[in-house]
């Protein structure tokens, strides 16, 4: 069988089975059974596939018909240009989470930070670790941590440092948000706190994406009482662990900017929030006040 006809065949089937994205899917899972990329495929589609990596990419195509997300069968996903493990023990990294690397460089940028000082930051509900990671590779001086409530996922984020070449930039803690920070070693003492936190709310889950509500886990994006509820936690210890004007930089929901603005008080300012690529409203910055 040619490469052409193993692709047409597994995306015919994602098509059948009404998989979002059938043709990116079929794509990926062959680039991964063959380890080449996709201008591989296009140039080389004349190619004969050998039986075993064929009986491998159809088999990869049956599990994406359940529902299992591409990355969970790849174990990859790309974020910020690096290449990252992902296993059901940890949210999908996202292209639109890329705005909160994004901003915070920005930041560093505009607050003149990036020079002479050594940035700490710390990433709550790291995951992957995708972020913090991101912005090691950045920013070469920082002094960064990031927390997990899941130890599973901070195994997961331990091997993408160690596989990113960082197994020493980033220290990465257990923490329920960031309780493993308040204490006198860390109060008052970092440039950013970051996060990308569980806000799917209970009576919204019938609204979530089949992969994320039957294959994500749910301590990652939700489930909880309120939609809010991590902000409510978040924000006013991010307050007692940043040093005055350090900044509070977080993803929110698409329709969760009036409820998350609201809840920074006079504590905060220069509040802010920038849309993504769709225009909607993605990430909250706010100044926590001298």
């Amino acid at each position: 069988m040619r490469i052409r006809e193993a692709f047409r065949e597994g995306l015919n089937t994602l098509l059948k089975n009404h998989v979002p994205s059938s043709q990116l899917g079929a794509e990926l899972l062959l680039m991964h059974v063959l380890d080449r990329d996709r201008g591989y495929l296009h140039a080389h589609h004349e190619e004969e596939l050998s039986p075993e990596a064929a009986d491998r990419f159809f088999r990869m195509v049956a599990e994406r018909t359940t529902g299992k997300p591409t990355q969970y069968i790849t174990g990859h996903q790309e974020f910020w240009g690096l290449d990252f493990e992902v296993t059901p023990d940890v949210l999908i990294p996202r292209p639109e989470t890329e705005h909160i690397v994004e901003a915070v460089l920005d930041l560093a940028r505009r607050e003149d930070m990036s020079k002479g000082a050594r940035l700490r930051i710390v990433d709550v509900g790291t995951g992957s670790g995708c972020i913090a990671l991101a912005l090691a590779s950045e920013l070469p001086r920082a002094v960064l941590f990031g927390s997990d409530i899941s130890r599973p996922a901070l195994v997961v984020a331990s091997s993408n440092a160690m596989r990113l070449g960082m197994p020493e930039r980033v220290k990465f803690l257990e923490s329920d948000l960031l309780a493993r920070f308040l204490d006198e070693d860390f109060l008052s003492s970092f440039d950013f706190v970051v996060s990308n936190p569980p806000y799917v709310a209970r009576d919204e889950m019938d609204k979530v994406q089949r992969e994320v509500r039957e294959f994500e886990p749910r301590v990652a994006w939700g489930g909880l009482e309120r939609g809010d509820e991590i902000y409510r936690r978040l924000f006013p210890e991010a307050q007692r662990v940043l040093k005055p004007r350090g900044y509070v930089v977080a993803e929110i929901g698409y329709n969760m900017r009036d409820a998350v603005v609201s809840l920074l008080g006079h504590e905060w300012t220069d509040v802010e929030v920038r849309p993504d690529l769709a225009g909607i409203p993605r990430v909250v910055i706010a100044k926590r006040c001298p």
